[in-house]
């Protein structure tokens, strides 16, 4: 069954953005199965209310419809997980930090980045994740996540200085584990 608004069907609106879904679903659940369970009910739902979609950008629809999704399944699945708020008083950024492309760069196989993403709370990962990405304007976001233009552009710059903290961490325990270790000499 194919629905169609104005001639044109649910396929060619939303299909299109399916890897961008499960892309926002797998950074906010850290599971791919998860991710796949969440993007496919995002989908049915989607379908189901497609008749009520009125034009506007699809990709922003449902990515909305997604990110719903997916906190309420973690919200069932996953009660009080990700639910410390961050302080910025109790952590200051480091100015010192290497930026993002410094540690790709050093790190060409993009691991630590990965690893400096899981790391950050989920709502921190969400604005990351839709801004860099899934390259999105910060009205796209705010549409999306139902915030402020402004508090989306906040939310970005703690997200960033706590995305710097996390790689800093991830590179001097790296750098930790595989400096040669010196033994004493014994003479």
């Amino acid at each position: 069954m194919t629905q169609q608004i104005d001639g044109i069907t649910f396929e060619e609106t939303v299909l299109p953005h399916l890897d961008a879904a499960f892309n926002l679903a797998r950074w906010l659940t850290r599971n791919e199965q998860d991710a796949q369970d969440i993007v496919q009910e995002a989908y049915l739902r989607a379908f189901r209310f497609f008749p009520a979609f009125r034009g506007g950008d699809p990709h922003s629809w449902i990515m909305k419809i997604v990110r719903n999704t997916c906190y309420t399944w973690l919200h069932e699945n996953r009660p009080l997980q990700g639910a410390l708020e961050f302080d910025e008083n109790l952590f200051p950024p480091d100015s010192r930090s290497p930026s993002p492309e410094e540690v790709v760069l050093q790190n060409d196989s993009g691991t630590m980045v990965r690893k400096a993403l899981e790391k950050l709370p989920t709502n921190f990962r969400e604005v990351l994740v839709l801004r860099e990405l899934e390259g999105m304007s910060y009205k796209e976001i705010a549409e999306i996540t139902g915030m402020a233009a402004g508090t989306v552009m906040s939310s970005l710059s703690r997200a960033r200085d706590r995305f710097r903290q996390a790689l800093k961490e991830l590179m001097n325990r790296d750098s930790a584990q595989t400096s040669p270790r010196i033994l004493p000499v014994k003479t």
